[in-house]
């Protein structure tokens, strides 16, 4: 894997641009995005040449902390659609056609085809497709997200809903759409030199043009807007007697062979549960599972793998070797805490946090701007330990 912060900053829209592919590895805690960061600034003469790159990594904790705020609200229009339509008016399912790549154009065709097939879409990809199935096709924003969750090796409720609800319009001030000029500008027209769709292109049109077809004018009332917590604040982990037995509880936000949290417990019995709910209920792909698989078979000999209910499995676990905590990569994810509590019926969770990519602060998420705003200098400074900016990222 290749960071270069500063090609990232100028080509990062384009198909074949610089872009790193580590967003699997940031999603489920094989990488952090503090140790990301800190090998970006190290690569650098100055650290404003990588502040883009660092705030699109900025863009991942602000979506988790989002997460940590709104739970299963992710999946709730934060705010009212500013298109002009209510969201009753919107299709609850994706058609056929979109889902099997069969829409004769070749762009969503392909999309359609790369995302099923790799697990994988450039985020401009993801950007086209959401704003056609929801501008164009008229369907509402939570088929696109489970549809996206399904395959895509990054899957994460967090940045997959919050990002569809941006281009939707339901958590940003207005709808994202494009234009067939965008699309061939950012894909070098590879897929339009091709397309049968070339004379009926729905996308051939200027902005002005497109909007007026897609939208209806938007009154004053566009209804409620939902307020969302500007606080994120977190208990602290409950202490336990360092004498006590831990079971280390390996999960899907903390895949990292040599993470903080499994060399501290070096000598601890250590179990990752394949949750058979999530599996079933997300259709996880063959390629995401196969990704987890892979980043399971670079975990030390020691860890255990199970199947079924996570809490039960992990109680198990725990009773097997007379542990008498868990202990747990610290997560926002609702489907793990759920787990966790259920074990606290039992005995304690202790968490352990990664690594800082900002200090920790009270930051207002009601958009971005706001939280980047509090959370630019520090994000934008080097980890206590890398300030000789001499990082390695460390993938298996």
């Amino acid at each position: 894997m290749k960071v270069d912060a500063v090609a990232y900053a100028r080509s990062r829209n384009f198909e074949d641009g610089a872009v790193t592919r580590l967003s699997p590895y940031l999603r489920h805690g094989v990488l952090t995005l503090a140790e990301v960061r800190d090998f970006a600034l190290g690569q650098v003469r100055r650290a404003e040449d990588a502040d883009k790159f660092v705030q699109e990594l900025g863009w991942r904790d602000y979506w988790q902390r989002l997460y940590w705020v709104l739970g299963e609200g992710v999946w709730r229009d934060r705010e009212s659609y500013k298109t002009g339509f209510a969201a009753g008016s919107y299709a609850t399912e994706l058609p056929g056609a979109l889902l099997e790549g069969t829409t004769s154009l070749k762009c969503m065709d392909s999309f359609s085809k790369e995302l099923r097939e790799t697990g994988y879409l450039h985020n401009h990809a993801r950007m086209w497709m959401a704003a056609y199935a929801v501008h164009w096709l008229r369907v509402r924003w939570q088929a696109g997200a489970r549809w996206f969750l399904e395959h895509l090796l990054d899957g994460d409720p967090a940045s997959n809903n919050l990002s569809w609800q941006w281009v939707a319009s339901t958590f940003s001030h207005k709808p994202y759409f494009f234009n067939r000029e965008n699309l061939e500008r950012y894909t070098g027209g590879r897929y339009c030199r091709e397309c049968t769709m070339r004379g009926s292109c729905p996308f051939d049109a200027s902005y002005e043009e497109l909007e007026a077809k897609l939208f209806r004018p938007v009154g004053q009332d566009v209804g409620a807007v939902v307020q969302i917590a500007l606080r994120d604040e977190r208990k602290p982990s409950v202490q336990v007697d360092s004498a006590k037995r831990p079971l280390v509880w390996v999960h899907t936000d903390g895949l990292n062979p040599k993470s903080e949290l499994l060399e501290r417990y070096a000598d601890a019995a250590t179990c990752f549960v394949w949750d058979e709910a999530w599996l079933r209920a997300e259709k996880v792909s063959s390629n995401r599972v196969r990704f987890l698989e892979e980043c399971l078979a670079e975990m030390p000999e020691r860890v255990q793998v199970r199947r079924g209910n996570v809490g039960a499995e992990l109680l198990a676990a725990a009773k097997a070797v007379e542990a008498e905590y868990v202990v747990a990569l610290r997560t926002v994810d609702p489907r793990l805490l759920k787990a966790a509590a259920d074990i606290e019926r039992t005995m304690p969770v202790v968490w352990v946090d990664a690594p800082r990519f900002v200090e920790e602060r009270s930051y207002d998420l009601k958009r971005f701007s706001r939280y980047w705003q509090k959370a630019q200098v520090s994000a934008m400074r080097r980890s206590a330990g890398d300030a000789d900016g001499r990082g390695s990222l460390n993938l298996f």
